[in-house]
């Protein structure tokens, strides 16, 4: 079968290359096109377009771009009418994906949505376009059945897909990651800034400012592989600092700690084992937007699943010097490192075991096959 797949972050393309994995297993005549990154091309997907032109973050920068985005939804839709797809696979991307959900209704094309719309948190009311345009729905965080059952929608909760990412790996050993990095013997501070350039820029100049703050301690940046390196270069300068592109999980297997962006990068940190202070700053006037209008007590995956303050978030003028160097020494200290662990632990049993990507595929193959 053919199948027609988009993710329009770097998150989405971890997933999605592990679903169209899961799915070649189930189909042995799966051919691939869609939208994402080169985790999904190297699994075998024709890449139309890559997620680092896909990344626009906030309300303003949302409108100053607007024109491209209609010209990549008209794009998106006249490249899946052309390649028939038995079914179109959504992969979170809210605000893009179910404009093509309500396109591929009409069309005819079965939608199936892996990793819900955050429909929880904002635009509740989407759960409308949700309930016309997406046949089957599936989601990835324990309280998300909960919250469809009370709109009486029907939803498969097939497991965090993470787990699955991260059971498959080898744990690196902390002397061969030093070595192959010429690095010295001090603990790493591990920095992940994201992975698109507006939260480099909002995020890393900050984060930088604890170098000097933390002598004892080396701190080396988890470089994303869709950025390009001339856009960390303005901020480390002179600092001593290094950087590693496409070595997250790596870079976190050795790291004593974590100042991490809020995202899914705060659930990987977490899934880890390493302790963490969440940031976040952005578009001022996005901010007091989102602020308006989010129903949200917290911004990190952790806490959300947790329902309480398990890793400290530092948000818009939270995020400082000061406050960040406290909160990185609370979980450097032997006391506040004991208690993460402690939630860390919790979190994964709430989260369930791995299977997400195979639950989620058969799923979709069994659907189709009817």
């Amino acid at each position: 079968m053919k199948y027609y797949i988009i993710s329009g972050e770097a998150s989405g393309d971890l997933h999605g290359s592990n679903l169209i994995n899961a799915l070649k297993t189930e189909d042995n005549d799966a051919a691939f096109r869609g939208w994402g990154g080169e985790l999904m091309q190297a699994q075998g997907m024709t890449l139309v377009k890559h997620y680092r032109d896909l990344a626009f973050m906030g309300f303003i920068e949302v409108l100053f771009h607007l024109r491209t985005i209609l010209s990549n939804i008209s794009f998106c839709q006249k490249d899946i009418e052309a390649y028939q797809p038995d079914a179109l696979i959504l992969i979170d991307y809210p605000g893009f994906n179910l404009r093509i959900a309500k396109w591929a209704r009409k069309k005819g094309i079965p939608v199936h949505y892996y990793i819900s719309p955050q429909i929880w948190a904002w635009k509740e009311n989407r759960i409308k376009a949700i309930n016309r345009d997406v046949d089957a729905l599936y989601v990835i965080l324990p309280f998300e059945s909960e919250f469809y059952a009370r709109h009486k929608r029907a939803v498969h909760f097939v497991g965090h897909p993470l787990l699955d990412a991260l059971s498959k790996r080898p744990q690196v050993d902390p002397k061969d990651f030093i070595k192959k990095h010429d690095l010295n013997e001090l603990p790493i501070i591990a920095l992940l800034p994201g992975s698109r350039k507006q939260e480099i820029k909002a995020m890393l100049k900050v984060m930088l400012q604890m170098v000097n703050r933390f002598p004892d301690h080396q701190f080396i940046i988890a470089g994303a592989p869709s950025i390009d390196p001339s856009t960390y270069a303005p901020f480390i300068g002179n600092k001593r600092v290094d950087i590693c592109f496409g070595q997250t999980y790596d870079l976190l297997d050795v790291a004593e700690a974590a100042l991490v962006t809020s995202g899914t990068a705060t659930l990987e940190t977490a899934l880890l084992n390493v302790p963490q202070v969440v940031c976040y700053r952005g578009n001022w006037l996005s901010y007091q937007i989102a602020k308006r209008i989010v129903n949200l007590k917290y911004i990190s995956l952790v806490n959300l699943i947790l329902d309480r303050a398990a890793v400290k978030e530092l948000i818009q003028g939270e995020l400082n010097p000061k406050s960040l160097e406290i909160s990185l020494s609370q979980i450097l200290s032997p006391e506040g490192r004991k208690k993460v662990f402690v939630d860390y632990s919790e979190l994964i049993n709430r989260l369930g075991g791995p299977g997400a990507s195979r639950n989620t595929a058969q799923l979709i193959y069994k659907h189709l096959q009817k």
